[in-house]
């Protein structure tokens, strides 16, 4: 076993220093990122006594006070009068020297506190007092701390904080072993964070201010999304939807699935490795307050990091419980933290009269699930139909959606997905739906998005003209970002893109007199553009991001205002027949909210009113992309009634024929953590449940326990 002599009696100064004395000291900011290097050998952690060794065959002792500022600031060091060194028991050779044995790899400590001792003889270190100790790309805050050099055993007590990146636990007693970096911490709490750093893929001219016919959310979070910001986000959810599709491709609808970045949990007692944590009685939740809203217990749950990307949470004997009282058992063992939207996995039931003949029922499954590539599949089963035709193991009576997400490089992404109304064979031609996109991002300063996209049977909502299906698509868009000009707060959006269509017609100059369908082959060749400004007429001020304030009903503090907006889209499309089509939109708009949603009593309403008024010039030949709403009106009110309840609606109407277009009918039962939504549109016949878990980004620390497949056609535009 090596030997190394003990350092000599210490100098005045004993580390040195660039020449400006100044010391860098980063805080470490993830599991994979170390914040030590095998040339620092003493600490310089606080104010007090410092002692610092590494586990390959080295020891060293400083015993000098430094005096030094908090990490991450550039600070001058300055060393005062050393104290006595502190004693080492000599072997038998008579040399002062302490045998560490040498561990493969490599780590490097660093240990302050108020006070040290060492005890040579059992090769132990105490520290007592604001013990800061950093090992193995973590860090530990403790009142007292002990670690045994020949087992390299570390046991701390006392208001104890494992920090790893932006992962912490918390407890009373914590033991690590270093050579196989695993341990436990007694009456365990923390927090687990994955940042959201994924994207999505923006609809279609995000800037067209007149875009509002099919609202893609209740009018609350549209709303929100709008006020001013503030400290306190709401960055995502996860929602489970019971109904809502109508299969097109481009009528929004609520989304199922999402992902969770943030939540906090506490344990009986938490064992750890370096891949996650396991626990007995755990309490779950995204409430950064407490009592907690909504949590999720269970007998046991481990957590383990299942790439850079995805980490997964699974349980045992889990429930729901809301307001410390209900409790609701789930039967999925498995809550996935992703930055990837995922589905929900719960048995869910809709409604969809169209396609599927009323109420059904569907239950998804992962089937591949890998940092690049996802396949998942969800089987249905046709409920109102199959009672009323009697055909209960009919194989037109049950359905299935695949969805398949491939990661083939930062950069590039491909996307398909298909959906059969039934399972007989023969009726495949007309009941299946299927997209194939890949997408690759161009660009760095203003990256665009290259979509190139076929599709089979994609079913289309263009306002007064219902629902097209477009029997066949085939071609490319690229999209731009939202791009800010200059000062002048003014956004702008475009896109261009080029496709081979097959879709109805009712020109009969360009069908056969012999024909089997009304269905044309033309290319489309499409260029669109939208600028939009906001003008903010009147600001309040939310109230404080407390429980009995700004978060009793909402996931952040409202914020009253009164905004004015003002909106102009430009979109011209050629197509092979030599015919073409050309708009021009203005859309004048003033949206807001009032109150604070706080009161139990009508202390929250919200509101918008959008005029669009088109010129266009001539007429595409294609029925899904024709436009003929050249005057709409759109408006909606949510009205707080009594608590966390909301009522409002959401209409648009063509003021030239009178014919309303859309009519959302919404009912919100709205708290902090999550929120239940009832919505239903008589005009296009469907309605959905959602049930929505919310997201938070909290700073600080937290207290202890106590119809989506559809996308609009405005302008001739897929939005």
């Amino acid at each position: 076993m090596p030997y190394l002599a003990p350092p000599p009696e210490p100098p005045a100064i004993v580390r040195s220093f660039p020449s400006e004395t100044k010391a860098s000291l980063p805080q470490p900011t993830s599991f994979a990122d170390s914040p030590l290097s095998a040339s620092r050998n003493a600490a310089l952690l606080g104010s007090q006594i410092s002692i610092g060794y590494n586990l390959q065959p080295e020891f060293s002792l400083s015993t000098q006070k430094v005096r030094i500022a908090p990490f991450n600031h550039r600070l001058t060091a300055e060393v005062t009068t050393p104290t006595p060194p502190i004693p080492l028991e000599k072997p038998s050779g008579g040399s002062s020297k302490i045998p560490i044995a040498p561990l493969s790899g490599g780590s490097l400590l660093e240990l302050n506190a108020d006070r040290q001792n060492y005890d040579a003889k059992r090769q132990i270190v105490t520290a007592e007092g604001h013990v800061v100790l950093r090992f193995q790309r973590a860090l530990v805050d403790a009142d007292r701390v002990q670690i045994n050099l020949q087992n390299r055993l570390i046991v701390a007590e006392g208001n104890v904080a494992l920090t790893r990146g932006e992962q912490v636990l918390r407890g009373q007693r914590f033991e690590y072993n270093l050579v196989q970096d695993k341990g436990s911490i007694d009456v365990a709490s923390g927090e687990v964070y994955l940042p959201n750093a994924g994207s999505e893929f923006s609809p279609t001219l995000p800037t067209d201010a007149g875009a509002v016919t099919l609202p893609t959310r209740p009018l609350s979070d549209r709303i929100a999304i709008n006020q001013p910001l503030q400290q306190i986000s709401n960055p995502g959810g996860v929602q489970v939807v019971v109904g809502g599709g109508a299969n097109a491709a481009n009528f929004p609808g609520p989304q199922a699935g999402g992902s969770l970045n943030r939540i906090r949990f506490q344990a009986e007692q938490i064992d750890f490795d370096s891949q996650g944590w396991s626990g007995r009685n755990v309490r779950i939740t995204n409430d950064p307050f407490s009592p907690p809203e909504l949590e999720l217990r269970a007998d046991t749950a481990r957590y383990q990091k299942i790439s850079n990307d995805e980490s997964e949470i699974i349980t045992s004997h889990s429930r729901l419980v809301f307001d410390q009282g209900l409790e609701i058992p789930i039967f999925q063992d498995r809550v996935s933290i992703s930055k990837r939207r995922s589905s929900s996995g719960l048995l869910t039931f809709g409604y969809d009269n169209t396609e599927r003949g009323g109420v059904f029922v569907e239950q998804g499954f992962d089937i591949i699930s890998t940092p690049t590539l996802r396949f998942s599949v969800t089987p249905q089963y046709f409920i109102q139909k199959a009672i009323q035709e009697s055909s209960y193991i009919n194989p037109s009576s049950f359905g299935v959606r695949a969805n398949l997400d491939a990661v083939l490089s930062p950069r590039t992404t491909a996307e398909a997905s298909a959906v059969f109304t039934t399972l007989n064979p023969t009726e495949f031609e007309n009941k299946l739906r299927a997209s194939l996109r890949l997408r690759q991002t161009i660009g760095t300063t203003l990256p665009h998005l290259l979509t190139l996209e076929y599709s089979y049977r994609d079913r289309l909502f263009n306002g007064s003209l219902g629902f097209q299906t477009v029997q066949s698509s085939l071609g490319a868009v690229l999209t731009s970002p939202i791009i800010t000009l200059g000062d002048t707060g003014i956004r702008l959006s475009y896109q261009a893109g080029a496709q081979f269509i097959n879709a109805d017609t009712d020109r009969t100059n360009l069908l056969n007199p012999v024909r089997s369908n009304n269905r044309i082959d033309l290319a489309r060749y499409q260029l669109s553009a939208s600028v939009s400004k906001d003008f903010m007429l009147w600001q309040g001020k939310a109230l404080p991001a407390t429980p009995t304030e700004g978060m009793r009903y909402t996931p952040a503090p409202v914020v009253p205002y009164v905004q004015f907006v003002v909106g102009l889209t430009g979109v011209y499309s050629g197509y092979s027949s030599n015919d073409t089509q050309s708009s021009l939109s203005a859309s004048l708009g003033l949206q807001g909210q009032f109150g604070n949603f706080s009161k139990p009593f009508l202390d929250y309403t919200g509101f918008n009113i959008t005029y669009s008024q088109v010129l266009n010039s001539g007429l595409s030949p294609f029925l899904f992309d024709r436009q003929v709403d050249n005057r709409v009106l759109s408006g909606g009110i949510t009205q707080q009634l009594y608590g966390p309840f909301r009522i409002g609606f959401q209409t648009s109407l063509n003021l030239d024929s009178g014919k309303e277009i859309s009519t959302d009918y919404i009912l919100e039962y709205s708290r902090r953590t999550y929120n239940i939504v009832l919505r239903y549109n008589p005009v296009v016949q469907i309605g959905s449940i959602t049930f929505r878990i919310n997201d938070f980004n909290w700073l600080g620390n937290p207290e202890p326990f106590a119809g989506s497949d559809v996308r609009p056609v405005v302008q001739g535009v897929s939005r």
